[in-house]
């Protein structure tokens, strides 16, 4: 276990002993190679909601990420529902066909981020500057700062056979994801890019994209472990589609906000972990509406 003072600099460390610098040079921010990178990031960002930086982490240390992500997917929580794309309960006012009354099957697991030891590669790398920094300037932010949520903000997404994560959004503006171990079929990362807007919730396009009429909006992205995917998943709807054999999906989950202070709501932390903590009653009853309109 890395002491106190360990722990300090591993959040002011360079990373360069395990991510690839010579492509990714975090050491040195104002270097050519970096801008680079952060540009075609950013142009990715406006154009389709994604972007993926390769190989982002070593190759000599894939390995230990996955053992230690192995591991950690002995304590994660599992929950099977059904579920539709907002998260939100049936409304049987609205005819059949609207999106909101189409429920999914949803079976994933997590490892919530009080399971997770500071030791872990993807902890270290969570509460790395560097790696806030590169996110907040992939994203255009002047900054970005960890959750204050005590179970979200770095959770490892566990996928074993036969589980998937239908159709659905995300309740923060970004998500940014890091594969560890890649399944032996399935789990395949699929997304609508800017299928909504903040003024428009396209219920008849998500309707057609749900029910598997029309996949024209669809696409597909092959993901692989130690690549880094930066995602604005409020505005795209997406999912994993369903795993098959004995080899799990896991996936690294680094969720920052604009604001500091962020907790998850309350339900929707319910939902996903099976449990909620005083903080995030306490977070509840000062909610603040959000800038826009869409449906969580």
């Amino acid at each position: 276990m890395l002491t106190a003072d360990k722990l300090a600099d591993a959040e002011r460390m360079d990373l360069s002993d395990f991510v690839d610098t010579a492509r990714y040079p975090l050491h040195d921010p104002e270097s050519d190679t970096l801008g680079a990178v952060i540009e075609e990031a950013r142009a990715d960002l406006d154009r389709e909601g994604c972007a993926v930086l390769r190989g982002f982490m070593r190759p000599e240390v894939l390995e230990q990420a996955r053992r230690e992500s192995m591991d950690l997917a002995d304590r994660s929580f599992y929950n099977t529902a059904d579920v539709n794309a907002y998260f939100t309960a049936d409304d049987p006012s609205l005819p059949e066909s609207d999106p909101r009354r189409m429920f999914m099957r949803r079976t994933s697991g997590f490892v919530t981020r009080d399971l997770i030891t500071a030791d872990t590669l993807i902890h270290r790398l969570y509460v790395s500057t560097a790696m806030k920094s590169l996110v907040a300037r992939c994203l255009g932010e002047d900054a970005i700062y960890e959750y204050a949520d005590p179970f979200a903000g770095l959770v490892l997404n566990v996928l074993p056979d036969g589980t998937e994560q239908p159709w659905h959004y995300d309740t923060n503006e970004f998500i940014v994801t890091m594969m560890t171990q890649q399944p032996e079929t399935g789990g395949v990362f699929e997304y609508c890019p800017n299928i909504r807007t903040p003024g428009d919730e396209n219920h008849a396009g998500v309707g057609g994209v749900i029910r598997g009429e029309d996949r024209t909006p669809v696409k597909q992205l092959a993901l692989r472990p130690g690549d880094l995917q930066l995602f604005k998943g409020r505005f795209s709807l997406h999912r994993i589609t369903q795993v098959s054999g004995e080899t799990p999906r896991l996936t690294a989950i680094f969720a920052y906000s604009q604001e500091p202070d962020m907790v998850g709501r309350l339900e929707r932390t319910r939902q996903l972990y099976g449990r909620v903590s005083e903080k995030h009653i306490q977070a509840e009853t000062r909610r603040v509406e959000r800038h826009d309109a869409l449906i969580d």
